[in-house]
């Protein structure tokens, strides 16, 4: 009796099975090894944000379209900014006035009348009519202003008056149809783009590019009034005065200060933001100087230890001025200021900033701390009063570079003391036996 054909089938099926096991056991082996090895292999890559967060970090351009050139906005600013010459009369030397030491000044070449020192400078027109803005020591002391414009014209300017607490001053020239620059409305934020356009060093006018590096600088000891924007667009002597604009051409500020060690940019500028510029240049054009609010105060910002983590914010009253507008409202010695019109003082600076920048006669309501208990003060501000000027003894302006310099942070020069009466006595005798004998040695 021949076997069935399912008895064939199944016999076949078992004499493979082995050899099928085998083949999924030894392909089993190599998975598993070229995985083992895959990994140990493997090398470990930075982790990337997804295209939501990329989108969401995606730089804020000054334009919809990429930027290829700034020549646009060059073009335009560069028409509203002028090359600002001074001229100002030297006296004749004190000692001109003797027969003997004239002789002396006249043999060596010493101008013996009176003669002119010519700085310069950089302004912005803010006006068709012709009012220009610029720093207040650019104009200083000139006896003369001539204002060269980007067409090739000049003229010569009269002062409508300076602010040296801001650094700001305005000028005028008879001549119609200028082109103003416009102020920039949008919020100056770090990381703009940011185009200096001056003449520095008299080389004519020059543009340098960088970016707004910072915002509301204070405390740097260049005016009693300071929000300056920090930028890296080269700054240097004869650019003082001249704008800060942006892409588009709009005006950001006014270059003022360098920090420098040298007397050239070492990419740290200042430039006074134009709310400051606009504050300043309404008030010299209509009431000829700048009347701001003023508390009578002495105060400093808390002290503050950088081991701990509470923060210390306010300002604590020092002195009070007798019969001032703080001494009238009750503010005491020992007092914290801690918010005024619900803006809260974190240092002293940010208050001065604060109360300059309100007209008097505004009534300020400040949030104080006496005593660890909270009270609310209401304060009626004055004018503040005048004062005599003070030099400042971190800034200096080094003419040695030649025109009017930006200030910088640098330590004082000591000035050159004039001879004794006794010095001078003993120079006129030498110089009587001089000339008596004619030059000739002893």
């Amino acid at each position: 009796m021949s076997s069935s054909p399912n008895a064939k089938n199944k016999a076949g099926l078992l004499k493979w099975l082995p050899w099928i096991l085998l083949l999924l056991v030894t392909a089993a082996f190599i998975w598993l090894f070229a995985s083992m090895k895959t990994a140990s292999e493997a090398k470990w890559e930075p982790p990337k944000t997804t295209p939501a967060e990329q989108q969401a970090s995606e730089p804020v351009s000054d334009s919809p379209t990429p930027i290829a050139s700034y020549h646009n906005g060059v073009a335009r600013a560069s028409q509203s900014v002028v090359n600002i010459y001074t001229t100002q009369t030297m006296a004749e030397h004190p000692y001109m006035n003797d027969p003997v030491l004239r002789r002396f000044f006249e043999y060596h070449g010493a101008p013996s009348e009176e003669q002119g020192n010519t700085n310069l400078g950089s302004g912005v027109i803010v006006s068709d009519d012709g009012y220009i803005v610029t720093n207040a020591h650019v104009i200083e002391k000139a006896d003369e202003i001539t204002v060269a414009f980007n067409d090739g014209r000049k003229s010569r300017a009269k002062l409508i008056g300076t602010d040296p607490d801001s650094d700001l001053a305005v000028i005028k020239v008879d001549m119609t149809g200028l082109t103003p620059l416009g102020f920039r409305e949008k919020p100056t934020l770090v990381g703009d783009v940011a185009l200096a356009i001056g003449n520095p060093f008299g080389v004519g006018q020059t543009v340098t590019q960088g970016i707004i590096s910072a915002t509301g600088r204070t405390g740097l000891g260049v005016n009693k009034f300071e929000d300056f924007i920090q930028t890296d667009a080269a700054i240097n002597p004869g650019n003082s005065g001249g704008a800060l604009v942006d892409a588009r051409g709009e005006l950001i500020g006014i270059n003022t200060a360098i920090y420098s060690r040298s007397g050239g940019s070492m990419g740290i500028g200042f430039a006074i933001p134009t709310a400051i510029v606009e504050q300043v240049m309404n008030a010299l054009i209509k009431d000829g100087k700048v009347s701001r609010g003023w508390l009578g105060i002495e105060i400093q910002s808390q002290l503050r230890d950088p081991t701990q983590l509470e923060s210390s914010t306010g300002v604590e009253v020092l002195n009070v001025v007798p019969k001032s507008p703080a001494a009238k409202s009750g503010l005491k010695v020992g007092d914290i200021v801690l918010t005024i019109d619900g803006v809260e003082m974190t240092d002293a600076n940010t208050l001065i900033q604060y109360v300059a920048r309100k007209a008097p006669n505004t009534t300020l309501h400040a949030q104080i701390l006496r005593q660890g208990k909270n009270a609310q003060v209401k304060i009626l501000l004055e004018e503040r009063p005048v004062e005599e000027p003070v030099t400042v003894p971190v800034v200096i302006q080094d003419e040695t570079l030649g025109g009017n310099q930006p200030p910088s942070l640098q330590a004082p020069e000591q000035d050159t003391p004039m001879m004794s009466e006794a010095e001078r006595d003993r120079m006129r005798e030498e110089l009587l036996l001089l000339f008596e004998r004619d030059g000739a040695p002893l």
